[in-house]
């Protein structure tokens, strides 16, 4: 068998549209990158023998073209690299695309990557008659309808931790520019007036932090603040060990009370909308400060508003908002919502336009590490990392390896599936098998020996026929 470099996708016939399905969004792993020393993003490395030189096959895909990739909102050049080296056709943009453009851009892709601006709805998704992959190269996944593209057999990836401390580092700086009224100073004296005051000016040093979830940036945001000599105190749904002196807290109104700096990090939910109102403003201390990097809809802006006009809240600092603009330029303003003006009159408030992960280090450890899922599941199937997907791998074939194939089939979680994808592969020698579900939807992944070309096709269309099926490839 002739082995030729992945420039190709498999085929993937048209699959009916059913209901959405109930998917987790919230990824089961971490994330452990399987770049190893030569560079390759599939060749794994065990970190407790010495690397051995294993010559993985390079994969195709049966009956092929060229992967398209659609690359939206200016996603860091690492990622583009990554995806051109295998051969990729990549098609990038600086900006999010509106509705209409991107439906008919989207009609021809293997593979989009977007940001948090791009909403990829089932109307937008239903047009995607060849995507096999969602890049999501941010932390949240809200902008996509996970159970939708599930049903699609489109595989969502996001990168869950790598800008945890670009965001835990902005809060930092956020804290003391609030306490000492720094924006509020710098802004008079580019107006030309000299303001030099001390009250209501504060040290950070022996005040407490009041952290809404202990995940990754709530974590590592305790540690910095720890190293200001802050306390800290956590709320978050479930038990979490705390780092360092940093103690739980049995409930939300618990930390209110005594928190003298508020910071959420929780994602964008049905539960957490309007998190923060006027009722939890008021439970907080007078002359307390608050601060939301985590999404725009956890907070009540006009009860902050409120609260801050009447000196209630000493200062807030907020990157996210309930209304942002789609492209970077003079769009923050009353014809976006009219509550900007409200924010824009009021004094230490600082506003940022949602750049908590915005920095060069976070941005090229998104592109590698969202960019090496989808070449890890275009080349080999793996799923691993995947938020609406069950998490399904298997090792690597070696060059010497011949007459196998790989065979992947995503199909609705019925009982009797297996036993029907085993009948059609009976004739052949299963190497290595695992399945999964997550769900309604299911994920197979099998390695089949002693397989003709010949023969991989009539695979193919027997997996095909098969009315539980959701989408079909075949890798050889």
């Amino acid at each position: 068998m002739t082995i030729l470099p992945t420039s190709a996708r498999d085929i993937r016939s048209s699959v009916s549209r059913s209901p959405p399905l109930s998917v987790s969004a919230s990824p089961s792993t971490t994330f452990h990158s399987l770049r190893s020393g030569s560079g390759s993003p599939l060749a794994v490395r065990n970190s407790y023998f010495p690397q051995q030189s294993i010559s993985e096959k390079q994969l195709k895909p049966f009956a092929t073209e060229d992967i398209k990739i659609l690359l939206l909102e200016n996603i860091n050049e690492s990622a583009r690299v990554i995806l051109e080296n295998q051969g990729y056709q990549v098609e990038f943009h600086r900006s999010a695309l509106p509705e209409e453009e991107l439906i008919e851009k989207i009609k021809g892709v293997h593979v989009i990557g977007i940001r948090s601006k791009t909403k990829l709805t089932a109307n937008v998704l239903k047009h995607a008659k060849n995507l096999i992959a969602v890049g999501c190269f941010c932390i949240g996944t809200s902008q996509v309808d996970l159970p939708y593209a599930a049903s699609v057999g489109a595989t969502v990836f996001n990168s869950p931790f790598s800008n945890s401390r670009s965001v835990a580092e902005l809060v930092i700086a956020e804290i003391i520019l609030l306490a000492r009224q720094l924006t509020d100073r710098s802004a008079e004296m580019h107006a030309g007036t000299w303001n030099k005051v001390s009250s209501r000016c504060w040290e950070v040093r022996g005040k407490t932090l009041g952290i809404i979830g202990y995940g990754h940036i709530g974590a590592q945001l305790s540690v910095l603040a720890e190293a200001l000599g802050m306390d800290v105190l956590y709320y978050d749904l479930v038990p979490i060990m705390a780092l360092g002196k940093a103690k739980q807290v049995p409930s939300l109104d618990a930390l209110l009370v005594k928190a003298d700096f508020l910071t959420l990090h929780v994602p964008e939910l049905p539960e957490t909308t309007n998190l923060i109102g006027a009722k939890q403003l008021a439970l907080m201390k007078s002359g307390s400060y608050l601060i939301n990097a985590s999404r725009g809809s956890v907070v009540d802006c006009q009860a902050l508003v409120a609260a801050m006009r009447s000196g209630h809240i000493a200062g807030a600092a907020l990157d996210v908002f309930p209304f942002e603009p789609a492209a970077n330029g003079a769009t923050f303003n009353a014809t976006l919502s009219p509550l900007i003006e409200d924010l824009k009159t009021l004094k230490n408030l600082i506003l940022t336009p949602h750049i908590g992960g915005s920095t060069e280090e976070a941005q090229k450890a998104i592109g590698e590490e969202v960019a090496e899922s989808l070449v890890r599941f275009i080349n080999a199937g793996s799923t691993v990392g995947a938020v609406n997907m069950p998490e399904v791998a298997l090792r690597g074939l070696r060059v010497e390896e011949e007459g196998i194939i790989r065979v992947i089939f995503v199909h609705r979680n019925r009982p009797g599936v297996l036993r029907q994808v085993n009948e059609i592969l009976a004739d052949h020698n299963v190497d290595k098998q695992m399945s999964d579900s997550r769900g309604e939807v299911a994920y197979l992944m099998a390695d089949i020996s002693n397989v003709k070309e010949a023969e991989i096709k009539s695979l193919y269309e027997s997996l095909e026929m098969l009315s539980s099926k959701i989408m079909t490839r075949i890798l050889y």
